[in-house]
């Protein structure tokens, strides 16, 4: 059994509670739980780390090299500004799939630009909580 890292970033730990006509009523532990009964069901396990820090997420990413086979991110706000977690994901020699709740193109104009996507094998945007889902088979099925 395979371990895969879920990251999430700024402002997850709200999800529930922040602008639920955009990001839904379910809470991060739900999602994780899900997150996590997937992965499951797919042979592998689910670490979960949320931070609104991203020297923190970075030490995630980087501790995971050793101990994951594959990486699915919601780098949150960080996706649009952050080079530091772009050049780790792009250090590292795992599969990355990054999700976003929303779909970052129909937003405000600066949301529709992530520098850290291309550090990615693929972006899921605007399916929820199943764009997780779409994600953690995708690895699954890569390993």
């Amino acid at each position: 059994m395979a371990s895969i890292l879920l990251a999430s970033g700024p402002n997850l730990n709200l999800l529930g509670e922040r602008e639920p006509e955009i990001y839904g009523r379910d809470t991060l532990d739900e999602l994780v739980g899900e997150a996590r009964a997937v992965a499951e069901a797919n042979g592998h396990s689910l670490d979960h780390v949320q931070s609104n820090h991203e020297g923190e997420i970075v030490d995630a990413v980087q501790q995971a090299r050793n101990r994951c086979a594959a990486i699915v991110i919601n780098p949150g706000a960080f996706s649009h500004y952050s080079l530091a977690i772009y050049d780790c994901l792009q250090a590292l020699a795992l599969p990355v799939v990054e999700v976003h709740l929303s779909n970052i193109h129909a937003r405000e104009e600066f949301r529709s630009k992530s520098v850290t996507a291309r550090a990615a094998r693929g972006v899921i945007t605007g399916l929820g909580f199943k764009g997780y889902e779409l994600a953690l088979r995708y690895l699954a099925e890569e390993k």
